[in-house]
């Protein structure tokens, strides 16, 4: 805030002059020097992309044990900075704990590569993802702060989770011997990071670093949410493979039922409004995975669902006062109905009068959804 605004402040009568006084105080001992702090950003980025140009020109010169020492140092000395400082840099600077963190995953998941170029191997990528989270997901788990970390820990178990399924299969879904466990197998996999969603509640409320558990709640919470809606789409346009679709119901009721317990997990590990809230809609994306399998190769109860769906998701948001949460429910029910109508109209959009029509019809829509969302919308933003 500049001395210019809170001195035009105090002229037009906003605040009296002892206010003015402690402003003018408090920004001066809080100022940041924004133009030396981009002198010195800029002069470390020269340095650093210095280092990386000398270091990539003698790449292949450089022994492969020397750089994988190298790296594992570098790892070892940030840990290390964590283990001893961690306290003091939290309290003097909290996003700088966050950098750290960050940056330490990043280096250790960046040596599983180095690794694999050093000593000329290679393995289904799923298998350094799983060691991966296994030595330093605790890390972003103890110390994480923010969004960055949680995206970090939940993306990490969904990719994971998706290249174990690619590996197994790739994504072909011929039937084979055993094919009924194979699928019950995948299906839990691929749903387990939605388990983030109660241990995140459970730790919400205990927690000294609440908005990091807040985000890996919402980022799991949205992953069930787009889990459910996918299979609604897939099955709208026949995804769910006849041949295989009995086999394929042990996968996803695998998936609807981790989706039912973290949905009920968070329900009981946070009984705020908020939390029940939160816990319900995860419980409706468990159901609705199931019932989307058996209106496969049918659009409108395909579109039914995942509209169902995303009402749910809208009556939630409103009675837990998540404006932003409802007007995104509002606008996604608008956007599938107007694809809905190009599905079942596909004939008429042959013509100029099927056009015209489906135009008019985008509009309406697009104008029920902004009524909608402007008088029915939380008044203010509630914490999700």
């Amino acid at each position: 805030m500049s001395a210019r605004k809170i001195a035009q402040w105090h002229d037009a009568g906003l605040i009296d002059a002892a206010t003015r006084d402690r402003l003018l105080a408090y920004e001066t001992a809080h100022a940041r020097p924004l133009v030396l702090w981009a002198i010195s950003g800029i002069g470390a980025l020269a340095i650093g992309l210095g280092l990386v140009s000398v270091i990539a020109a003698n790449w292949e010169d450089i022994p492969g044990l020397l750089r994988l020492a190298v790296h594992l140092a570098l790892i070892a000395g940030m840990l290390g900075v964590l283990w001893w400082r961690e306290a003091r840099l939290a309290e003097d600077s909290p996003w700088s704990v966050e950098a750290l963190v960050f940056v330490t995953a990043a280096l250790g998941l960046t040596f599983f590569g180095h690794l694999g170029q050093v000593y000329q191997t290679s393995s289904p990528l799923w298998q350094p993802l799983a060691v991966w989270l296994a030595l330093f997901a605790p890390l972003l788990l103890l110390m994480g702060r923010s969004w960055p970390t949680a995206l970090a820990v939940l993306g990490g178990a969904v990719w994971c989770a998706w290249e174990y399924v690619d590996a197994v299969t790739g994504y072909n879904v011929t039937p084979e011997p055993d094919f009924d466990s194979l699928m019950m197998r995948l299906g839990f996999i691929t749903a387990l990071p939605v388990m983030f969603a109660p241990l995140a509640a459970l730790c919400r409320e205990r927690s000294a670093r609440a908005d990091f558990w807040r985000r890996l709640e919402q980022l799991a919470l949205a992953y069930a949410v787009a889990g459910a809606s996918f299979a609604c789409a897939f099955a709208s346009g026949g995804g769910f493979v006849k041949e295989v679709l009995v086999s394929a119901w042990w996968g996803i009721a695998a998936c609807s039922a981790v989706a039912l317990v973290a949905g009920f997990g968070v329900l009981f590990a946070r009984r705020s409004l908020s939390g029940r809230m939160a816990g319900a809609i995860i419980v409706g994306s468990g159901v609705v995975l199931p019932l989307a399998a058996t209106v496969n190769e049918l659009p409108a109860p395909a579109a039914l669902l995942f509209m169902a769906l995303w009402a749910g998701i809208a009556a939630a948001a409103l009675v837990a006062q998540w404006r932003g949460v409802f007007q995104l429910a509002v606008g996604v029910i608008a956007l599938r109905l107007i694809i809905l109508s190009f599905e079942l109209a596909a004939d008429l959009l042959t013509s100029g009068f099927g056009l015209i029509l489906s135009g008019v019809m985008i509009l309406g829509v697009a104008w029920v959804a902004v009524r909608v969302s402007k008088r029915f919308a939380p008044s203010g933003e509630a914490e999700a």
